[in-house]
This record gives structure tokens, sequence and C-alpha cells, in this order.
């Protein structure tokens, strides 16, 4: 027994928490304990939250001194000099060999063309106006896949990796592998214009020229949600890295913004007076600003935590212009026949005239229409689809700097890949959680506006009240048609006692108001023959009740004794 008993404990000496439950810190200092919340269960979870957040926050202080490279930026020496008069040129000479190689020129047929780069910034995908597709790795030079359509193909993205991308044809979304094999036709996504990919969430998100926007879990191949714009045919599609929330621009000057667990629109709002034909969220903010350009050839910014009106608006010349936010904040603007880049502070600074803030790098393009811009992820490139192919020039400072490799790793291999993948379809959202503040989960609750009591006695959400409760909450109960019935329980317990008394026959006239019909009588005689089970079954469950407290009301009041507890009562019939 001694033996059996010393195993255990040298059993129990041996057992540690596993590595998911056990804390990766010691807690720092000043973390709140809450000693204000009674309930135990609700403190110590306040408490374990609460050592979370500021053990996560000195593990980010911690982290920022391995964060080495830090990005660059154009200065200039003088007051009179200016970094937009510096040309490609200039830059390519001064920059590294290894990063000179962003600069060059895809002249292709069958454009214009629309580009979109991996979450890794390594892979690039390109789509034709006449059915050129193709993919390839950028850096090295190697081609993944390259198809000939033959058909009109509008936007391409890639899915969780650059495994699996969708391209908008003619009539339907297809999904294809790395070499180019369809593997999915998709036929709820009806002649789509534009696509865009949530990758914690795994939904593949369309808009089409039929005005529906539609999600589908690329995981089990459902449809998630599918909303109709009523707004006509859409061109202009972004997303909120942030929140996951879809930022639709409208022919008429509308910009909506959708999550699949609502079937109307999270915010609306009248941004230009003609199509919109830009739209980008700045992911450097936490999707804070949102940029607009229309055909009337206006820009805007606008602050996404009021919408009480633009941050800032200048006027571009040539019509609508293509937006695009980089990850350091800068925002490049194509219109006519050139690329314009500003930078921060300057776009989210209000200024009161219509004037173009501060440029801080230009580069002409004659190939028109410009119909894509796009900033690779950790490179200091900005890649543009125009009708001639595509461009790619060098624009420093734009890129981030320093990647974390658990999100996005530009040097992964087939098993890093895999193992992300895995991980990625185990930590994915649901599609509920979308919402515009994403930072109510794991908050507590605000008191309910709308909370009453019943006598103010006891706390009961509005939506819990009884009718005629709720009607009293929002004054418009009628306190004139309140009958005391002697022989039965009033419902509202909390009825004006000092109404006037009513008499016998003004009671019964109440009681049978509405039952004298021709058609109440006529049921009346149907049913009065007719045995219900249901109806029987009720009856003696109610007679079973009214015995019950007979008896418990008998043994209070002394005039009964209560019946002793037997084993043979296990045998009697219920």
């Amino acid at each position: 027994m001694a033996s059996s008993v010393d195993s255990l404990f040298v059993k129990a000496q041996n057992t540690t928490l596993p590595k998911s439950l056990r804390p990766t810190s010691p807690p720092p200092d000043n973390v709140p304990k809450h000693k204000h919340v009674k309930d135990l269960k609700l403190r110590t979870k306040l408490n374990r939250q609460a050592a979370h957040a500021a053990r996560s926050k000195a593990l980010v202080e911690d982290a920022e001194l391995l964060l080495t490279n830090e990005a660059g930026k154009m200065q200039v020496e003088t007051e009179l000099e200016r970094t937009w008069r510096i040309g490609q040129d200039d830059i390519v000479q001064s920059a590294s060999q290894e990063a000179a190689k962003g600069r060059r020129e895809l002249k292709l047929d069958g454009g214009p063309y629309r580009s979109r780069y991996s979450r890794n910034g390594r892979h690039l995908a390109i789509v034709g106006n006449m059915g050129h597709v193709a993919t390839f790795d950028w850096q090295t030079g190697t081609m993944h896949a390259e198809l000939q359509l033959q058909e009109t193909c509008r936007d391409i993205t890639f899915l969780q990796d650059q495994s699996f991308f969708a391209v908008a044809q003619k009539k339907y979304v297809f999904i294809y592998d790395r070499d180019g094999v369809e593997l999915h036709r998709l036929k709820a996504h009806i002649e789509p214009t534009r696509l865009e990919f949530l990758p914690y969430h795994w939904l593949l998100a369309s808009v089409g020229n039929n005005g529906f926007l539609k999600y589908q879990d690329t995981s089990t191949g459902h449809i998630v949600a599918e909303h109709r714009t009523k707004l006509g045919a859409c061109h202009t599609l972004a997303q909120n890295k942030h929140n996951a929330v879809l930022h639709l621009g409208h022919s008429n000057g509308v910009v909506t913004l959708w999550t699949p667990n609502i079937p109307h629109p999270a915010v609306q709002i009248l941004a230009h007076y003609g199509p919109v034909v830009g739209l980008s969220v700045d992911p450097s903010s936490g999707g804070r600003y949102m940029a607009t350009s229309g055909q009337d050839g206006v820009v805007k910014v606008w602050d996404c935590r009021n919408w009480k009106g633009t941050v800032r608006e200048w006027t571009t010349r040539g019509g609508g212009a293509e937006l695009e936010w980089s990850a350091r904040g800068a925002l490049s603007v194509a219109v006519g026949g050139s690329v314009n880049v500003y930078t921060k502070p300057s776009i989210q600074t209000p200024h009161a005239p219509k004037a173009p803030p501060p440029l801080y790098l230009t580069h002409p393009i004659p190939h028109r229409p410009l119909t894509s811009v796009r900033f690779c992820p950790f490179q200091d490139i900005l890649t543009i689809g125009h009708n001639a192919g595509l461009s790619s020039i060098l624009v420093p400072g734009v890129g981030e700097p320093n990647f974390d490799s658990m999100e996005a790793d530009p040097f992964e291999d087939k098993k890093a890949r895999r193992e992300r993948e895995v991980k990625g379809l185990l930590d994915k959202i649901q599609p509920d959680m979308i919402t515009l503040d994403p930072d109510f989960v794991g908050a507590l609750a605000p008191p309910t506006k709308l909370t009453t009591a019943v006598n103010d006695t006891h706390d009961i959400p509005f939506a819990r009240l009884p009718r005629l409760e709720r009607l009293r909450v929002q004054g418009k109960a009628d306190e004139t048609e309140l009958v005391d019935d002697d022989n039965e329980d009033v419902a509202d317990g909390d009825a004006d006692k000092n109404a006037k008394p009513q008499s016998r026959m003004e009671k019964e006239k109440r009681k049978m108001r509405g039952k004298g019909k021709s058609v109440k009588r006529y049921l009346r005689k149907q049913r009065k023959n007719v045995i219900d089970p249901t109806a029987v079954a009720i009856r003696a469950k109610l007679e079973k009740q009214r015995e019950e407290k007979r008896v418990a009301k008998a043994i209070e009041n002394g005039s009964m004794e209560a019946r002793k507890p037997s084993a043979l009562d296990r045998f009697r019939r219920p």
C-alpha cells in the first residue's frame, strides 16, 4: 500500500499543466484586481483577462527590441527641394541590387490588367480583360500557371495562400489550383465584377452586375450570406482588414458597409455626386480611415469612427481615380496618365480648402486607362495595371519592414505552409463575429437602456416583460379596460387598486364581449360533444395540481397530517 502511495506521489510531482494553460511570463505589476465585484467567479475571470492583457502588452514591448529593420523614406536637404521631382531612374540607382529588382515593366496583350499579391508578398496573380490569367513568383521569376480563358475576366484574388486562386469570369466565379487546373465552378456567383477573400474567416465574397453581395465559405463550400444591395451593379469592393467589413461603392455615389450577419447595410453614406470608382481602407490605422474617389474627380478621406464628414478632400485631373493604401499609411492615386503617392500625416489632417495634400512621389504612365494599383506587402513596390500590361515602381518607405512569421512568412517552405493552413482552419472565426467594432468580444455587456421592473422589485429586461408591461413602459397601455375577475387570477398584479368598482352586470358584459357572434356560437356547438385527448390530459393535470395545493394547504393549517413515506411507494402507479 505504501509503495502505491509513493508511486502516486512521484506521478503527481512529475505532472505539469499543459503549455496552453501555463502563463508564458509572470504577471506584471499594477494589474487591476476588480475587488468591487461581488461575484467570485466573475471577479476571477476579470482578473485573468486583465493579467493576460497586461502580459500581452509587456510581451509586445519586449518584441519591439527584435524589430531591427526600419522603414526608409525619401528626405530633402533644403526647403526648396521636393521629393516628387525624383524619378524612378534615380531611385533605382540609389537602391540596393535586390531592391532594384522591383522596378519592372510587363508589356502584355489583352488588357487592361488587374493584379493581386499574396499575403506574404511573394506571389503575384494577374488577369487581363480578354482572359489572360497568370500566377508567378515575382522574385525568382518562377511561373506557376498561365491560362488563356478566351472570355471576359474582371478580377482575381488568392485564397488562403498561393495554392488556390479565384477568377471572376464572364458568367461565374471559378477556382483554380496552383497549376491552373479548374477545381470549382461557383454558379451561385452570377456575373461577378469584384472579389475579396477574408483570410481569418475563410470567406470568398463577390459582388456582381445583379447587385448581390455573396459570402461563400471556402472550407465547407456553403453560401454563408447573400445580400441584395438594391443599388444596381457594383464595380467597387474593398475590405477593412481590421474588422473584415466589406465596403461597396455604387453607381449613385453611395458607399455601403456590409457584414454577413446583417441583411441591410451597417453604414450607408452619400460620398459622391457621381459613380464611386475607387475605394480603399487604411490598414496602418486599424481601419480608421477610408478613401473614396468618384467619377466627379474628387478624392475624399473619411473617418470611420463618426462619419460626420470628410477629413480631407481634393480634386484630381482626369476623372475617377483608383486608390490603394499601403501598410505604412501611404495613399496611391492613379488617375489620368500618372500615379501620385501621398503620405501621412498630411492626408489625415483636416484642411478647409479643397487643395491636394503635399505630393510625395509621382510617376507618369502613358498607357490609359489605369485600372488597378496594388502595394506589395513587406516591399516598397507599387504595381499599376493598365491597358498595355503592368508597371511596378519603387516607392521608398511605404512597405512594412518587419514581418510576423506566424501570420505571413515570405520565406516559408512547403511544411510551414501546410502547418499554417491547418492552424488557420482550426482558428477560423465564425462569420457571426464580423462587426463594425471587433473589440466587443470579451467585454462586459453594457446595461440595457430599457430595463424595467414590475413594482420596481425585480430587474427584468424589457424584451422579457409581459405585453401589458411593455405597453405600460412605452406609455401605450389603456388602463381603463383592466378587469378584476374574482374567480380568475389577474395577470398584471400592479393594476390601479383605487379604480372605480364595477357592478356585476358590467363585469358580465365585459366578460361576454365578443362571444355572442354567430361564428363563435357555431364553433362552441361543434366542440360540445368532441372528446379531445389533449384537453382531457390537461384537465386531469390541472385537477391533480389543485388537489396537491388543497392537501398542502390543509397540512399547513393542521387539519390533516402529512402522509409518511413508505417503502412500498415505489410500486405505486403514477
